[in-house]
Formats: C-alpha cells, sequence, structure tokens
C-alpha cells in the first residue's frame, strides 16, 4: 500500500499530461474547422467569414478569427486559438494558427 501511495503523485501528473495533451490536440482541430469554416463563407459572401468562424468552434474555446474580404482568386482565413491550461500553477501561454484558404465565387 505504501508504494501505491508513493506511486500516485506520478500517476497523476501523467494523467493530467495526457489530458492537457488531449486539450493541444482539441485546440488544433477546432482552430482548423474554425478556419475552413470563415475562409468558405468569406469566399461566398463578403463580411461574414468572422462570424461563421466563431460558430464552428466552441465557445469555451478563446479564439480570434480574422477572415478579410478576399482580393483575386481566393480567400485565406486565419484562426489563432489559446490552448486551455489543465495544469495547475502553470503558466504555459501556448496558441494554435491555422489558416485555411478557398477560391472565390465568380459570379460571372
Amino acid at each position: 500500500m505504501l508504494e501505491f501511495a508513493g506511486f500516485l503523485p506520478i500517476l497523476l501528473i501523467i494523467g493530467m499530461a495526457a489530458i492537457q495533451l488531449g486539450l493541444v490536440g482539441y485546440a488544433i482541430n477546432q482552430a482548423g474547422s474554425g478556419a475552413r469554416a470563415a475562409a468558405r463563407v468569406a469566399s461566398q459572401e463578403p463580411g461574414g467569414g468572422e462570424a461563421a468562424g466563431y460558430a464552428a468552434m466552441s465557445d469555451w474555446l478563446d479564439a480570434n478569427v480574422s477572415a478579410p474580404n478576399g482580393g483575386g482568386d481566393t480567400t485565406t482565413a486565419t484562426v489563432t486559438v489559446d490552448v486551455p491550461v489543465l495544469i495547475p500553477f502553470a503558466e504555459f501561454d501556448w496558441q494554435v494558427v491555422r489558416r485555411a484558404t478557398m477560391p472565390n465565387d465568380d459570379d460571372d
């Protein structure tokens, strides 16, 4: 029993690190989804890309969406997500940046 009590903090740290790694992966996934949605909508209707990017991501993530109206043939959206930190007393400043480019609609 004493060995288990001594090993328990190590198991907790490993478990929290695994969950933190999952949060990083989730933030990457959400940033990519938001960037694709923002670029898709901004290429079809100028001005609606940022709202679509925010709508495609979870509300509890701290994200910044930039989807300027693309001039030319393509529109590129950029999403930056701050990765949530699970580990207490850890001051990580992790950010995930994802970009997506979509062709503009031609109304010719």
